[in-house]
C-alpha cells in the first residue's frame, strides 16, 4: 500500500468522512508487495527489474485479518526464492516462518540470518514475529504416538512457537503402551489446546479426546505398514473417532494443526 493511500485514509478519518473501523478494514485488505529476482541467492535485491514477472506477492496485512502473518511454504520454491521472501518478511513483519524447507534452504537461511532458529527434524526455519517480551497466547501440548511421527509433531510445535504460543512436547506415548500416556496426566490437564500426531491406525487422538476437556486437534501421519495407505487409514480412523468434537487436519499437516490451535487461543484473550 502506498503512502498516498494511507494518507488518504487517515485524512478521511480526521475529516469524519470515514470511520476508524472502516479505515482499518481497508488497511487489512489492500496492501501487497511483489517480490521479483534473478534466482541468485546472493542478490539482495527483492524488487527486480521493470516488467519482470513477480514470483511472489506478499500479503503484509494478513495478521490484521486472521491473527498471524503469511508463512512461507518452501516446497516447490527455489532456495533463492525462499531467501528473498524471508528477507522481505523479516524487514516488514519483524520475522518469518519457512516450512517444508530443504537442507539447502535451511543452510542458506542460517547464513542469511544470525538469529534464525532452524529445526531440521521439522524442516522449518523461523524468527519470531512477536517481540520476546510479548506474552504467550497460551499453551499447546503436542503429543505424538511414536518417534516416527516426530517430523510432523515438531512442525506443529515450531509453528506454535513462531506464531506466539507456548509449545510443550510429550512424545512416544502411543496406545501400544497406553501407560506412557496416562503417566502424563498433569500435562494433559493443564494445556489450553492439544495437538495429537499419530500414524498406523490413528487411535491416540480418540483416547486423548476421552480424557480432557481442552480442544483436541488430530494429525494423521503417513507412518505405518502397507494397509496404512500412506496415512489414509489413520485419517479415516480419526474422522470416525467416537471422541466427540475431535478436529482433524490433513495427513502430515502439523502446520495446519498449529494454525488451528493459534486461532483457538486467540479467541480466549482480547485482540
Amino acid at each position: 500500500m502506498s503512502r498516498e493511500r494511507v494518507l488518504e485514509l487517515l485524512e478521511g478519518v480526521a475529516a469524519g468522512s470515514m470511520t476508524a473501523e472502516h479505515a482499518l478494514q481497508k488497511l487489512a485488505w489492500l496492501p501487497t508487495e511483489d517480490v521479483k529476482g534473478n534466482g541468485d541467492v546472493s542478490d539482495r535485491s527483492a524488487i527486480g527489474t521493470e516488467g519482470e514477472t513477480p514470483f511472489a506477492r506478499l500479503d503484509h496485512h494478513r495478521a490484521l485479518r486472521v491473527g498471524f502473518p503469511e508463512v512461507v511454504f518452501s516446497a516447490g520454491k527455489t532456495t533463492a526464492q525462499v531467501v528473498q521472501i524471508c528477507r522481505r518478511l523479516h524487514a516488514t513483519e519483524g520475522g518469518f516462518l519457512a516450512t517444508r524447507a530443504s537442507v539447502e534452504t535451511m543452510d542458506a537461511l542460517e547464513r542469511e540470518f544470525a538469529e534464525v532458529q532452524v529445526n531440521r527434524t521439522a524442516r522449518t526455519a523461523f524468527i519470531p514475529f512477536l517481540p520476546h517480551e510479548a506474552p504467550s497466547l497460551g499453551t499447546v501440548l503436542v503429543l505424538c504416538a511414536g518417534t516416527s511421527d516426530l517430523p510432523v509433531a515438531e512442525e506443529a510445535a515450531v509453528t506454535t512457537q513462531a506464531l506466539g504460543g507456548t509449545a510443550e512436547r510429550v512424545y512416544d506415548v502411543g496406545v501400544a503402551g497406553i501407560h506412557r500416556l496416562l503417566d502424563q496426566s498433569a500435562a494433559l490437564h493443564t494445556a489450553d489446546v492439544i495437538i495429537v500426531a499419530a500414524g498406523m491406525e490413528g487411535a491416540l487422538p480418540s483416547v486423548v479426546g476421552g480424557l480432557v476437556a481442552a480442544p483436541v486437534i488430530a494429525v494423521p501421519t503417513s507412518v505405518g505398514y502397507g494397509a496404512s495407505f500412506g496415512g489414509i487409514a489413520a485419517l479415516l480412523g480419526m474422522l470416525n473417532s467416537c471422541a466427540s468434537g475431535l478436529t482433524v487436519v490433513n495427513i502430515d499437516n502439523g502446520f495446519g494443526a498449529a494454525c488451528a490451535a493459534i486461532r483457538i487461543l486467540r479467541t480466549r484473550r482480547p485482540a
